[in-house]
């Protein structure tokens, strides 16, 4: 427990209260992981720890018994009233809380057995509801009815999964039956907080095994979803269905959002672009550019920041286009995604391979050989950027050259020298604008 927390646990005894750390830090500090942040419960009321706390803590949730309190040179921490909380009407948050003197009543509001652990001043775990021996068991559990919490705050409903994912915990049968049940409700969660458990989700290590068991969860908000999962491929390279070959190639890559995310949307648009050949076999011509566009409608529905956004587009669009392994194959890759997206589509060809029949893993030896030709390529600082041209629009503007004609002539150079077609030397570059002249 970091010192700033020990003190405000003292300040608050020393005024005659209770005082508890409480939540996903005795959760995290169990399992032997660093909190990110300590939050505390006390029987105090909030304008009590205010006047314990003068100058260092402002009231910001004081209806629902909260002061944020900070120490010099410290984190800030919540400190919270034993509340009880009332009617939900919004699936979110209680319309009234009432506050309480016993700390059980506080935890048995929590969302999970897990999170509803505090621990004292003097090192005493206070745990009415087995979250301790559930995180030995490695289970997610409701604390109390799955219908009743889930009803309260529908969001929990995907902080279950992200928690499960994240921490690679099985979840309770009646809890998973619960979740199941009340998916629904997650259709009155603003999107951009089902986007930021969503990223944690995906990131998690057992991502593709809670996305497995919860498809209908995702469809909620993702209905795109749905038609993948069970849909066979009819293809000899393919001896999974799209939503299983879709979660294989997701726990392929590393876990970093863009990649899992992209490998998540990458076959979004197979189903609708499934035909089928006189003998039987399957294939889904154009099926990513349209993956591409299933993909952009979903991520703003989410309200997936932009860059983010037209980085999985592009990955989406790119995941299955042929990149010849060759010095200009690479340049012509490097040019149009730049090295750090190039690795990433890299990355995406490796994980979409191994998510395929075991006969036809072979293109392993090939994205190897490309990556180990990009690296050749990088160190050898081939020009595969305006920035590394050896004329620049200075260049231009002393031949003449004024406005957009500046930048459509710098291109079609990089373009020349990518393609091999012109060395990237200022002077040669200076007689291939002459000979692109005469040639108007």
């Amino acid at each position: 427990m970091p010192k700033y927390v020990l003190e405000i646990l003292k300040t608050l005894a020393a005024g005659g209260h209770e005082a508890w750390c409480v939540g996903g830090c005795i959760r995290d500090s169990l399992l032997g992981r660093i909190p990110e942040d300590w939050d505390v419960t006390t029987d105090a009321l909030p304008e009590e720890t205010l006047a314990l706390f003068p100058g260092r803590a402002v009231p910001t949730g004081l209806r629902h018994g909260t002061v944020t309190v900070r120490l010099p040179g410290s984190n800030p921490v919540e400190v919270t009233t034993y509340r009880v909380d009332g009617a939900y009407h919004d699936h979110r948050r209680p319309e009234s809380v009432s506050f309480t003197r016993s700390l059980e009543e506080d935890l048995k509001r929590r969302d999970f057995t897990v999170n509803a652990m505090a621990l004292g001043l003097d090192g005493t775990l206070r745990d009415p509801f087995g979250g301790q021996m559930d995180l030995r068991r490695g289970i997610l559990r409701c604390v109390g009815d799955p219908d009743r919490r889930f009803q309260e705050d529908a969001l929990r409903i995907l902080r279950g999964l992200r928690f499960a994912a994240v921490l690679g915990f099985s979840i309770d049968p009646a809890t998973a039956d619960g979740l199941h049940r009340s998916r629904a409700l997650l259709e009155e969660i603003a999107s951009e907080r089902i986007w930021a458990e969503l990223q944690k989700l995906l990131c998690g290590k057992a991502a593709a095994a809670i996305l497995r068991e919860y498809p209908d969860v995702l469809g909620v908000f993702w209905p795109e979803v749905l038609p993948m999962v069970g849909f066979d491929q009819r293809n000899r390279h393919h001896c999974f269905d799209v939503w299983e070959h879709t979660l294989r190639a997701l726990e392929a890559v590393e876990p970093e959002m863009v990649l899992r995310c992209t490998m998540l949307l990458h076959d979004i648009g197979k189903p609708s672009c499934f035909t089928m050949d006189a003998e039987g076999n399957g294939h889904f011509y154009g099926h990513p550019a349209v993956s591409r566009d299933l993909a952009d409608g979903m991520l703003r529905r989410l309200k997936c920041g932009n860059a983010d956004r037209e980085t999985v587009l592009r990955l989406v669009e790119w995941h299955d286009r042929n990149i010849p392994r060759t010095d200009r194959g690479l340049r012509r890759a490097l040019r149009a995604l730049g090295e750090e997206d190039l690795r990433r589509l890299l990355a995406v060809k490796r994980a979409d391979n191994l998510a395929q029949a075991v006969e036809f893993r072979g293109m392993q030896k090939e994205i190897n050989l490309a990556e180990d030709m990009m690296n050749r390529l990088l160190e050898e600082k081939a020009c595969v950027s305006l920035g590394q041209l050896a004329v620049n629009g200075r260049d231009l503007t002393e031949l003449g050259y004024a406005g957009p004609a500046v930048g459509q002539i710098l291109n079609r150079l990089l373009d020349a020298v990518v393609e091999g077609v012109a060395p990237n030397n200022r002077e040669a570059l200076l007689q291939y604008i002459q000979k692109m002249e005469t040639s108007k």
